[in-house]
């Protein structure tokens, strides 16, 4: 189990690297056309815009998965440690919710329209679904990583974490 969630841990970095070299690339790319070459390419602006939707929504599951996202932790650390385990696991719940929700559900229903409308984007041509499907992907990944933070609260100390 642990040899899967690391190299879910190591795809999804892997793929931000990849991303955010993509944006690097086109944001460089566009500067090069526009002021040296003086005919400004018209995918890059699209392609990076694309590339910040996943940097964004994958990174956010990423600092999720290290512990490294923005929270309130002062009236939590306070409480003795057995209160403390069932508030971060309310926590880890509602998060799960609004992931299974929001981002799992509500992101494949967004997916699902938009490739059955055909929306495809002005300069690249792309599927607009496939842009989307960041969403339920995220959503699953950072569910996924919810219920490992439970197990791991739960779990005897002497077990290593996953």
């Amino acid at each position: 189990m642990r040899s899967i969630i690391a190299f879910i841990d190591r795809t999804v970095a892997g793929a931000l690297i990849l991303a955010m070299l993509g944006i690097l690339l086109a944001v460089v790319w566009q500067v090069i056309s526009r002021y040296i070459l003086k005919d400004p390419a018209s995918v890059t602006e699209e392609l990076s815009r694309f590339f910040l939707i996943w940097i964004g929504l994958l990174g956010a599951a990423y600092a999720y998965r290290q512990k490294v996202h923005l929270g309130f932790n002062l009236i939590v650390e306070k409480q003795p440690a057995q209160r403390r385990k069932v508030i971060l696991t309310l926590v880890e719940l509602l998060v799960f919710g609004f992931c299974a929700t929001a981002l799992l559900y509500g992101g494949n229903q967004l997916v699902s329209l938009t490739l059955q409308l055909e929306q495809i984007s002005a300069a690249l041509e792309v599927k607009i679904g496939y842009v989307y499907t960041v969403l339920p992907i995220t959503g699953a990944l950072i569910m996924l990583y919810c219920l490992i933070n439970i197990r791991n609260l739960w779990v005897a100390d002497d077990v290593e974490a996953l």
